[in-house]
């Protein structure tokens, strides 16, 4: 134990907040005072901690392998430190990691696997989504459109951000993919008139807008539909979608298939708004350094990530046409940080909130997610881009500029923020 316990002491001196760690048979290592206390239970946590693991470290959290004390901000500045490199190299991979990576995404992207895995992350529990969510529970990155916002005002910014970008208009066929606890859809039908339809996979979510809708007398143009976006029918295309933080779960193998389907159920002159996080890494699929194998293995399972560049690219070829492309990054590490802090104010009232024999592994999972996703998206390992998509032109025109009846994007940005 001695070499490790020298291994150890070497890594702690090199980190930028003192630490202390409590061996598995009791040696501490590191000042009393330290801002981070580890109690660590299996000599493997020891090695993991050494060799700079920050993913398999949140593994070995959630499986009660190690506790700590201290704040989660201070846990996560610990896990970047100790990191070998940047996680973004550390994933990058070779042709042959490319093939498989696509054959995996071809293979977990049925029908039935994406059911089962939206509902085994968005329907854990409401009432715990629910303690540290805003009100509208938006599930997504708020936009900060003043620096001093709380959370509440951020996401109603960004519900507003994106109906602007959309320029919708009463009586518009709006259709919104991944609709969550229903924000986006009431909101544009509250607040802009259109006829909205909402789809999502998960039940829990499906059976609380269905109760918003009739509590708050929408019934007759506002509709939440449990269906994959797959079997939308495409005989009467939509004015505007959007499709916010569903891009994550759809699989870079059926990116093409994706946009090909939101370019057939939308009209041309149009417009589509696809809210999405990217990967920071060109050839990634995932951050590395274990990061990204947490995400899939505890939150998010069937999550693909892409960098913009290829998100374009697949866009292109579905035909469609990037008309204005926002990146969001740190309004959505300032959201997870909102979202974490909240959590970690009631972790006992969390706690009550889940239940079964994996409660309490849920529950590390998510500490670890949220605050590791925040640090993420500080360190630009990951991003969010917003892009606002339109129907390839068919033919030339010369009236584009002069704000055409049949074209809903102006060509001059300013009118988002009118």
């Amino acid at each position: 134990m001695s070499a490790v316990v020298s291994v150890v002491e070497k890594k702690l001196a090199s980190l930028p907040l003192s630490v202390q760690v409590q061996m598995p048979g009791g040696e501490k290592v590191g000042p009393d005072d330290a801002r981070i206390r580890l109690k660590v239970k299996d000599n493997a946590t020891l090695m993991h901690l050494a060799s700079g693991e920050a993913g398999t470290l949140g593994e070995d959290y959630v499986e009660g392998k190690f506790d700590f004390e201290g704040s989660m901000r201070d846990l996560m500045l610990l896990a970047s430190s100790i990191l070998p490199g940047s996680p973004i190299d550390t994933a990058k991979g070779n042709w042959f990691t490319a093939l498989m990576r696509h054959l995996v995404s071809v293979k977990r992207h049925s029908l039935a696997r994406d059911a089962s895995q939206i509902q085994f992350h968005y329907d854990l529990s409401d009432e715990f989504y629910q303690l540290w969510l805003d009100p509208r529970r938006v599930y997504s990155c708020a936009y900060f459109r003043e620096p001093d916002m709380t959370l509440a005002q951020a996401q109603e910014a960004k519900l507003d951000h994106i109906c602007r970008k959309l320029r919708l208009h009463e009586g518009e066929r709006f259709l919104d993919i991944g609709a969550g606890w229903g924000g986006l859809l009431l909101w544009a039908a509250e607040n802009y008139g259109v006829d909205a339809t909402g789809i999502t996979l998960s039940r829990n979510q499906h059976a609380h807008v269905n109760r918003l809708i009739q509590e708050k007398g929408l019934g007759g143009r506002v509709r939440m539909n449990l269906l994959d976006y797959r079997e939308l029918d495409e005989s009467t295309p939509y004015d505007k979608i959007a499709s916010v933080g569903m891009f994550e779960h759809v699989g870079r193998a059926q990116l093409l298939q994706y946009f090909s389907k939101l370019r057939r159920l939308l009209r041309p002159g149009g417009l589509i708004m696809n809210h999405g996080i990217t990967a920071g890494g060109v050839y990634n699929a995932e951050v590395g350094a274990g990061m990204g194998q947490f995400i899939e293995k505890y939150i998010f399972p069937g999550g693909e990530l892409t960098h913009i560049s290829n998100e374009l690219a697949q866009i292109a070829d579905a035909g469609l046409e990037d008309v204005d492309v926002e990146n969001l990054r740190p309004h959505y590490a300032r959201t997870l940080w909102a979202w974490s802090d909240a959590l970690e104010a009631q972790l006992d009232k969390a706690r009550a909130t889940l239940t079964g024999e994996n409660a309490e592994r849920s529950l590390r999972a998510y500490r670890i997610y949220l605050a590791g996703c925040a640090m993420g998206f500080e360190h630009g390992w990951i991003a969010l881009h917003q892009v606002l998509l339109q129907h390839k032109p068919a033919t030339g025109r010369r009236d584009e500029l002069d704000l055409p009846a049949d074209l809903a994007y102006p060509w001059r940005r300013d009118y988002m923020y009118r």
